[in-house]
């Protein structure tokens, strides 16, 4: 089953997360460790669930839930406005959605998951007024970056530098309204 997040269910959320953090890409893929969200504090895991919950405004999580109730995979879309600065420094021009948190189990990969959870992050986002979806993806990330080309996404040339890791950077792709 696809469906958005609830408040309450921040205990799966973080299991899930943690688990993102253990996967062999994790360095390529995530901007924070295992062991720095592992220390995270339980109200930390609360209010980040109940941001992106069924309901919100501002984000929303989607999950994939197997139907022994067990999470196997999950995508945030953020919503930027334009005349904000995203996460990196650089002017938001348009209302657009932010794709982060991608991840599936490895167990699940493969089988169309991840295609799935994209449409639904997609949908949202369009329903919330985006007129595109844009994901950053680091360079050496190819698997992440073929799958990201077929959903149809594209790259749109704006690259950037890891402050955290000097002489690496992120792509950014996007999906344009039509």
């Amino acid at each position: 089953m696809i469906r958005s997040v609830r408040p309450d269910e921040w205990p799966a959320a973080k299991e899930l997360r943690l688990a993102a953090l253990q996967d062999p890409v994790a360095p390529l893929a995530f901007l924070e460790t295992y062991e720095e969200a592992a220390a995270r504090p339980d109200s930390f895991w609360r209010e980040r669930t109940a941001k992106s919950a069924e309901g919100a405004d501002g984000a929303q999580t989607v999950i994939a839930e197997a139907p022994d109730g067990r999470w196997v995979g999950t995508v945030t879309v953020l919503l930027e406005d334009p005349g904000t600065m995203d996460w990196a420094g650089f002017p938001v021009e348009r209302k657009q959605g932010h794709v982060v948190g991608v991840f599936v189990r490895p167990e699940e990969r493969g089988n169309g998951l991840t295609d799935v959870l994209f449409d639904a992050a997609v949908e949202w986002a369009w329903a919330h007024g985006a007129e595109r979806v844009r994901l950053i993806v680091h360079e050496d990330n190819g698997r992440a970056q073929r799958f990201y080309r077929k959903a149809g996404f594209e790259p749109t040339g704006v690259v950037v530098p890891l402050t955290a890791a000097p002489g690496e950077s992120e792509l950014e792709f996007a999906l344009e309204r039509v």
